[in-house]
């Protein structure tokens, strides 16, 4: 894990990679509960017959959303900020799904800091630029720039 004592510090590193995330498991169970949470029964994701049959991957994909939905606990694991005691989620700039996460594949993290602007009361907005990739390999899996506000 990966710990940034301040706010200089992580300014010094921008534009540079900095931590990579735990390995995730998405598991057929997993997809289904997403699923099952967002409406989503798409069967490319929750039938998996039909998914060997029919599907150019051979198998059920996770929704992208799911995959998207990961970053928080890829960040959990790999970064910590000493000096922060909340940080939230403000959104995202671009986001994309190069290539498909099968059921049962494995995913990670990648984080660079892309840039750190100070805010109003001692906060910040830390830009990341994040790289999900699969344990086969290939393309990423999503690639997107996460915005967090950080408070002291």
């Amino acid at each position: 894990m990966r710990v940034f004592a301040n706010l200089a510090e992580m300014q010094a590193l921008a534009g540079q990679e900095v931590a990579v995330s735990d390995w995730i498991e998405v598991t057929q169970e997993r997809i289904d509960r997403f699923a099952e949470a967002t409406g989503d029964h798409q069967w490319i994701h929750v039938d998996a017959e039909r998914a060997a049959r029919e599907s150019p991957y051979g198998a059920t994909v996770a929704h992208g959303f799911l995959t998207l939905a990961l970053l928080p606990a890829m960040l959990q694991s790999s970064i910590r900020m000493a000096d922060v005691s909340m940080g939230l989620n403000y959104g995202l700039n671009k986001v994309r799904f190069p290539a498909p996460l099968t059921a049962g594949g494995r995913v990670r993290g990648r984080f660079s800091i892309l840039s750190v602007a100070p805010l109003e009361g001692g906060g910040a907005q830390v830009e990341w630029g994040v790289s999900m990739e699969a344990v086969e390999g290939g393309k990423p899996v999503c690639v997107a720039e996460f915005l967090m506000r950080r408070y002291p």
